[in-house]
C-alpha cells in the first residue's frame, strides 16, 4: 500500500551531497565554495587541495561524495562532470560566554553551516566552448 514515489528533484545528468552542521561560519564557508562554483571537477578538487583555507578539506570530501554518487548511483561520466552548485545555509549557532575585566562577560557565538554541492554532467562540446 503505502506512498507512491516521490519524484526526483533533479535533473537526469545531475547528483547531489549534502554535509550538515559543518563548525564554520557560513560567510567563511562560502568564500570556499565560491571558489569552486562553475568549474569541471578535476579543476575544483586541485583548487580545494592547495587552498590554504582550513575548511577546504571538508569541501573536497563533500566534492568527491557528489562524484562517487554521480559515478554510482546515476551512472553519470566523471570526466565531463562540472559544479553546478555550492550553496552555503545556516544552521544552528552555540552560545558561549567569556569572563571579563570589571565582572562582566561577553558572548560568543559559535556558528554552523550546511553545503549542498551539486555536480551536472555536460556534453563535450558545451565543455570546448567554456
Amino acid at each position: 500500500m503505502g506512498k507512491p514515489k516521490r519524484e526526483r528533484a533533479l535533473a537526469d545528468n545531475e547528483a547531489k551531497a549534502v554535509m550538515r552542521t559543518i563548525r564554520v561560519s557560513p560567510q567563511k564557508l562560502n568564500l570556499v565554495a565560491a571558489l569552486i562554483r562553475g568549474k569541471p571537477v578535476a579543476t575544483a578538487l586541485a583548487d580545494l587541495e592547495f587552498s590554504r583555507k582550513r575548511i577546504a578539506a571538508t569541501v573536497k570530501k563533500t566534492l568527491e561524495s557528489a562524484i562517487a554518487n554521480a559515478e554510482n548511483n546515476h551512472d553519470l561520466d566523471v570526466d565531463a562532470l562540472i559544479v553546478a552548485e555550492a550553496h552555503v545555509g545556516k544552521s544552528i549557532t552555540m552560545k558561549r560566554f567569556r569572563v571579563r575585566g570589571r565582572g562582566r562577560t561577553s558572548r560568543i557565538l559559535k556558528p554552523f553551516s550546511h553545503l549542498t554541492i551539486v555536480v551536472r554532467e555536460v556534453e563535450e562540446a558545451q565543455e570546448e566552448a567554456a
